[in-house]
């Protein structure tokens, strides 16, 4: 489902990033905590000098470390008759500590005029999405680039824009200008189902996607719908649940709350795997290809997906390279390395997952281990050039699967 044009703004006024320097992040180098400002800067920090409450964020693909503190716009010349000269002061924090040479600096205004400031580590994925979010080019000058964010990329889908918003502490906005919400609650109540039933109800409103024809659209829209659906679900729940309180015999009961949040967290975690390899099930269902899904592999492994099915794996006089593995994972970081360890018979692992934007590090790292990752079609433009050649599409997939099962029929007689 894609975003409004300049939706964006809801949450910035504007952004503007820089590759940091060797001066800005050595302290024998520099002692200024200075960036200097472009004459554009202007148009979000205004012409007065101020101080402005900001939240500091280092992120890479393991770590986030916070601090709170100002940060300082001012007119190193304001008393010069014909010149200005503004400039950025940063103060010394956790975060500041962090920062290296090459990590990307976002410095985001936020529309109530306090600031996230953002240093993102260099080669790590996030950053790499934080620059498909903003829709501004890497820019290696050292100079701030700046986007006004009133024109950001229409056709950005609504779950990986909320994704990473979530990754840097911004809650995303709900939308339900088209009352989802009560189609759910007229479904099944005020109540989470089973993740099967709520994936086949969400897929159920996605009219307009052939997942015979065009796969990896079918794949994206019922999954963005899905996301859209629990989280307007969750709000209603939570606000619900909230709206009653955590008070016992009077007293307020700190153990319930914590273990209401503990609920909603766990939720969270878990759903998002689940809701992808449902999807999944139904694509494969619905292009008639057989499959086996979680099964018992190994040391008591159990990959996602396998192919043609796990009678055909255990028949050790069934050519392993007839068999073809599948990993599902909405997203990636350092996760992807646990489907190398599962179904043994295979050498050469495929992964599909909706990540945007994966480190080139860790892509050609993938390769290396001889894992195939498989993205849909409209996720590709957020990885560069060279990615995008190696990765595979999921009609790429399914065609290749829908190639070897043609070749092996023998895999129907093994079926139980």
């Amino acid at each position: 489902m894609g975003l409004e044009n300049g939706y964006l703004k809801k949450y910035f006024k504007g952004i503007i990033v820089k590759k940091l320097s060797d001066v800005e992040t050595i302290p024998k180098k520099s002692n200024q905590h200075e960036y200097n400002a472009t004459t554009k800067m202007k148009e979000i920090f205004g012409f007065d000098d101020r101080k402005f409450e900001t939240d500091f964020l280092y992120i890479d693909d393991e770590t986030n470390i916070t601090a709170k503190n100002f940060l300082t716009w001012y007119d190193a010349r304001r008393n010069h008759p014909t010149r200005s000269e503004y400039r950025l002061y940063y103060p010394s924090t956790k975060v500041s500590e962090m920062a290296k040479s090459g990590d990307s600096l976002f410095i985001c205004v936020k529309q109530d005029d306090t600031i996230l400031c953002i240093v993102a580590a260099k080669d790590a994925t996030i950053t790499s999405q934080l620059y498909w979010l903003f829709d501004i080019t890497d820019n290696k000058s050292g100079k701030f680039t700046q986007n006004s964010l009133l024109n950001t990329d229409s056709g950005q889908l609504e779950f990986l824009a909320r994704t990473i918003l979530e990754q840097i502490g911004i809650a995303y906005e709900e939308d339900d200008s088209k009352g989802l919400l009560a189609e759910l609650i007229g479904e099944f109540g005020n109540s989470f189902p089973k993740t099967t039933l709520f994936s086949s109800f969400a897929r159920s409103l996605v009219k307009d996607v052939d997942p015979i024809s065009e796969p990896d659209v079918a794949l994206l829209k019922w999954f963005d719908m899905d996301e859209k659906l629990f989280f307007l679900m969750e709000e209603n729940i939570v606000k619900e649940r909230l709206q009653q309180g955590f008070v016992e015999n009077g007293e307020v009961n700190v153990k319930m709350f914590i273990n209401f949040s503990l609920s909603v967290q766990n939720r969270r975690k878990s759903r998002a795997g689940y809701s992808l390899e449902n999807h999944i099930c139904a694509l494969l269902d619905a292009n008639g290809i057989e499959y086996s899904h979680t099964p018992v592999t190994e040391n008591r492994s159990k990959p996602d997906f396998l192919f043609p099915n796990i009678e055909c794996y255990r028949n050790m006089d069934f050519k392993a390279e007839n068999l073809t593995m599948l990993g599902a994972k909405s997203t990636c970081k350092d996760r992807w390395r646990q489907v190398l360890a599962e179904a043994d018979r295979i050498d050469r692992k495929h992964l599909l997952t909706l990540e945007a934007a994966i480190s080139t590090y860790q892509t050609d790292e993938m390769q290396d281990k001889h894992l195939q990752l498989v993205v849909p079609q409209q996720i590709h433009c957020t990885y560069t050039e060279n990615q995008r050649q190696w990765l595979y599409s999921v009609a790429d997939f399914l065609n290749e699967i829908k190639e070897k099962q043609r070749k092996t029929p023998y895999a129907a007689m093994l079926r139980l």
